[in-house]
């Protein structure tokens, strides 16, 4: 099976940087996917992403070499398994809020006996080439995602489920969780505080922690304080990047600059 680089990265003592297609489109996965990340993630919880434009995206990304992950929308463990089905190396699972729901995660992400996924490795097994059955359970990824008042008072428990191998932060849900804004990038002391206690939990139990930005300079202070995979890039960020030449250009036509 063609190993899990993003397992190799970290067992270099090195952090993983993602980027994040929330756009469907073949070539758009390619083309982020050329770009030279350690990994991109489909999302198909909040991006325009539907099944079959998933799997385009994946065979899009398969000459490149990152690796590919896919965000589910929910713990629905069909969708988990269709995912896998398609060639993702590691599936991010939203809302996660307490033990029996992260098992019930991971559960579907494994084949017996660690788990119930059913056998049918379709694209996978071409993807993945031989020995696919036999070593997917030690390659592929399952990332929980903790991002509510219950995920974290439950992180402990969480992060002790067997088979888990990471948790993936989603600052904007966390913080409405606990009455903030669902701002990005936030330097609020209580977010920055569950960033420090969620990291603490992953530490202790040996799993990996990852966390969702929106720039290269609140990546980087993420990683001096600890997390093990950023996301950095998005393809809706870097396309709406535009309106700040659109309005370069306006002002200079209407005399403004």
């Amino acid at each position: 099976m063609r190993p899990n680089r993003l397992r190799q990265i970290w067992a270099e003592g090195r952090p993983v940087i993602n980027a994040w297609c929330n756009i469907p489109g073949a070539f758009l996965a390619e083309a982020m996917a050329s770009q030279g990340w350690d990994a991109v993630t489909i999302d198909t919880q909040h991006g325009l992403i539907g099944y079959d434009d998933m799997v385009a995206m994946l065979q899009a990304m398969a000459a490149a070499p990152v690796t590919p992950l896919v965000r589910v929308s929910w713990n629905a463990p069909g969708e988990i398994m269709k995912a896998l089905d398609a060639g993702a190396y590691g599936v991010i699972c939203p809302m996660i809020n307490n033990r029996a729901e992260a098992e019930a995660f991971v559960g579907a992400c494994r084949y017996p006996p660690l788990g119930y996924r059913s056998f049918g490795p379709i694209r996978a097994s071409m993807y993945a080439g031989p020995g696919y059955y036999p070593e997917a359970n030690a390659e592929l990824l399952t990332f929980a995602m903790v991002e509510t008042a219950d995920g974290l008072a439950n992180v402990d428990e969480i992060v002790a489920t067997p088979g888990l191998d990471g948790i993936y932060i989603g600052p904007s849900d966390l913080s409405l969780s606990h009455g903030g804004q669902p701002n990005q990038d936030s330097q609020e002391p209580s977010l920055l505080a569950a960033f420090d206690r969620i990291l603490a939990a992953c530490k202790a139990a040996g799993i990996r922690t990852g966390v969702h930005t929106t720039s290269v300079a609140y990546s980087q202070a993420m990683i001096a304080r600890g997390f093990d995979l950023v996301t950095v890039g998005a393809d809706m960020r870097y396309l709406m990047a535009g309106r700040g030449e659109a309005k370069q250009m306006r002002d200079h036509i209407e005399g403004k600059d």
